[in-house]
């Protein structure tokens, strides 16, 4: 999933950057609402993490702004703030904010807060999603076939966890573009080929051409994962 972070405090937006790529996350980085503003506009994010204190354009005017966008209502939203007053806290969740979460704040719970978020947008209200034999869980990012660990690699888990929270739906290779990968990827490349290739190849491994009937290939249009129905619900645990 991708994430734009829109915050002036540039050694907090490093470390957040830097901890949410490592957790798999695709992450852009604007220091100011302007340019907070021309990303959202023109990028298409899962998730913006933004400052209500932010230089040019605050994050409340900022918010509005896009939630005032017809392209961007599907966007979620989690202010960070050091603002604690109930009434700020109002202010920003009446902006269009979904969520609020006051500095300084425990990584972890970032995370979790980011999960429920994107949670919102499946059918599937859990961590753990679950096809026949396959198992993906994007909190521990583990993927199982029956018993065995699928080891993967950032990308990949990406590309998967997203095709199953869309199940049946035809996702263009731009749409994955945009939602695993950041702002430096190259859209004229075949890197998302590419790595659908290695993934149906770890995927099959455990099971013949398990790759192949799992994510099928919608000439000229894209990939879909081969649900008919929405993927499983477990409960957590």
């Amino acid at each position: 999933m991708r994430i734009l972070i829109v915050e002036d405090e540039e050694d907090l937006s490093r470390a957040l950057a830097k901890g949410l790529r490592r957790e798999g996350y695709a992450v852009d980085i604007a220091v100011d609402g302007v340019t907070g503003w021309e990303l959202a506009d023109t990028n298409e994010y899962d998730v913006i993490l933004l400052d209500i204190n932010l230089p040019e354009l605050d994050g409340i005017s900022l918010c509005q702004r896009i939630r005032q966008s017809s392209h961007h209502n599907d966007v979620f939203i989690l202010m960070l703030t050091a603002r604690s007053h109930p009434d700020e806290v109002e202010e920003g969740l009446d902006s269009g904010a979904d969520d609020y979460l006051r500095k300084p704040f425990v990584f972890n719970e970032l995370l979790a807060r980011i999960r429920a978020l994107l949670r919102r947008s499946s059918s599937v209200k859990s961590t753990v999603l679950q096809f026949d034999q396959l198992t993906l869980d994007s909190k521990t990012r583990e993927v199982w076939f029956e018993n065995a660990l699928i080891s993967l690699t950032k990308k990949e888990f990406g590309l998967l966890e997203y095709l199953m929270l869309h199940p049946g739906d035809v996702i263009s290779s731009e749409r994955l573009l945009e939602h695993v990968w950041d702002i430096h990827a190259d859209p004229l490349s075949s890197t998302v080929r590419v790595h659908i290739n290695s993934l149906r190849r770890k995927l099959s491994h455990h099971e013949p051409e398990a790759g192949e009937r799992y994510i099928q290939t919608v000439q000229g249009y894209g990939y879909k994962w081969a649900l008919s129905t929405a993927a499983k619900k477990e409960d957590m645990t």
